[in-house]
C-alpha cells in the first residue's frame, strides 16, 4: 500500500477534519519535490548492471563450457555467491543490486547442482530450495530489487508444486481439489507475508507481484475447471478465493489488488456464461448476451472502484 492510500486510511480512522488532513498530509512530505533524485537513479543503473553482470557471467560460462572442468563451474558460481554476498555487506550503496547478484547466481548454482548429480528431485524442489536459501539475502538487502524475483520463484515453485501433487499435469476434478486449495493457500500466505515485511509501505513492487502472480494461478485453475468435461470444483473454489480477496482488498481500499481481483472475477463469471451458453447450444444472440454482461460487469467494477476510492478521499 502507498503513502498516499495510508493518509487517507488513516485520516479516515481518526476522524481528522479537513485542516488537520491537510496538515498530516503536509507533514508526511508526500507533496514535496524529490530531495535525492540520485538514489532512484543509483537504485536503476545497480540494477542494471546486476543483470548485466549476471547475463555476462551466463554467456562467458557458456562460451567456455567444455574447457571447464566440473570443480571449475562449481568454483566459479560459488565464489561469485560468496563474493557477492561479503560485498552487499560491506558497501550499504551497492547492497541491493550485489544481493541480486547473490540470488540469482545462487539459482545458477542450485539448477547446476541438480543438473550434474541427477538427485531426481522435481523443479518445485529446485525452487523451494532457492527461496528458502535466498530468503535471508532479500530480508537483509530490505529491496524490491531482491524481493520481487524472490516473490517471482516463490509463485513459480507454488505452481509447480500443484503440477507435481496434480499428477504430473493440470488434471481439473474432485482428487486434485486438495492440491489446488493449498496451493491456493499458499498463495494468499505469499501475498500476506510479502504486505508485512518491512518497509513494504515504500516498496510495493514485490508485493504487486505477488499479486499479479497468485491471481493470475488461480484465474487460469479456475478456468481449467470450468472447461473441463464436466465442470470442475476449482472453479467455484476459485471464484470463491477470489471473492474474499476482493473483500478484503475492499476493506483495506487497496486500488491495485481491487482492479487485478475484479478484473478476474469479470473474467470467471463471463467465462461461466459462456459455459452456460455453449453447453445450450446458444446462437448469435446467446453471443450477444455475454457481450452485454462483460461489458457490464466491467463498468459496474470500475464505477464500484472509483466509487471506493472516492469514499476514502472524502472521509479524509
Amino acid at each position: 500500500m502507498s503513502l498516499h492510500e495510508q493518509l487517507y486510511q488513516w485520516t479516515a480512522r481518526q476522524g481528522l477534519d479537513a485542516s488537520s488532513a491537510r496538515r498530516l498530509r503536509a507533514l508526511s512530505g508526500l507533496d514535496d519535490p524529490p530531495r535525492d533524485l540520485w538514489t532512484p537513479l543509483r537504485l536503476g543503473a545497480g540494477a542494471l548492471a546486476a543483470g548485466l553482470i549476471g547475463f555476462g557471467l551466463i554467456l562467458w560460462v557458456a562460451a567456455n563450457w567444455d574447457d571447464f572442468g566440473r570443480a571449475m563451474r562449481f568454483g566459479l558460481l560459488e565464489a561469485v555467491t560468496a563474493v557477492s554476498l561479503v560485498a552487499a555487506a560491506l558497501l550499504a550503496a551497492w547492497r541491493a543490486p550485489l544481493a541480486l547478484v547473490a540470488f540469482l547466481t545462487l539459482g545458477g548454482l542450485l539448477a547446476y547442482f541438480g543438473q550434474t548429480y541427477q538427485t531426481g528431485a522435481d523443479t518445485y524442489q529446485l525452487f523451494a530450495l532457492w527461496a528458502a536459501l535466498g530468503l535471508p539475502i532479500a530480508w537483509a538487502a530490505r529491496s524490491d530489487l531482491v524481493w520481487t524475483p524472490w516473490a517471482l520463484v516463490v509463485a513459480t515453485g507454488i505452481g509447480l508444486w500443484m503440477e507435481t501433487f496434480g499428477g504430473h499435469g493440470w488434471r481439473f476434478d474432485g482428487s486434485t481439489v486438495p492440491v489446488h486449495a493449498l496451493g491456493f493457500v499458499a498463495y494468499g500466505a505469499l501475498c500476506a507475508g510479502l504486505a508485512l515485511r518491512p518497509a513494504a509501505a515504500s516498496q510495493p513492487w514485490a508485493w504487486r507481484l505477488a499479486v499479479l502472480a497468485s491471481v493470475i494461478a488461480v484465474s487460469a485453475t479456475a478456468l481449467g475447471g470450468l472447461f473441463a468435461r464436466h465442470v470442475a470444483p476449482q472453479y467455484f473454489l476459485g471464484l470463491g478465493v477470489m471473492g474474499i480477496g476482493l473483500v478484503l482488498a475492499w476493506r483495506r481500499a487497496e486500488v491495485y489488488a481491487l482492479s487485478a481481483l475484479a478484473l478476474a472475477v469479470d473474467t470467471l463469471l463471463v467465462a461461466g456464461l459462456t459455459r452456460l451458453v455453449y453447453d445450450a447450444k446458444g446462437d448469435l444472440g446467446g453471443l450477444f448476451l455475454i457481450g452485454l454482461v462483460a461489458c457490464g460487469l466491467l463498468a459496474v467494477s470500475v464505477s464500484l472502484i472509483m466509487r471506493r476510492v472516492r469514499a476514502v478521499e472524502v472521509r479524509a
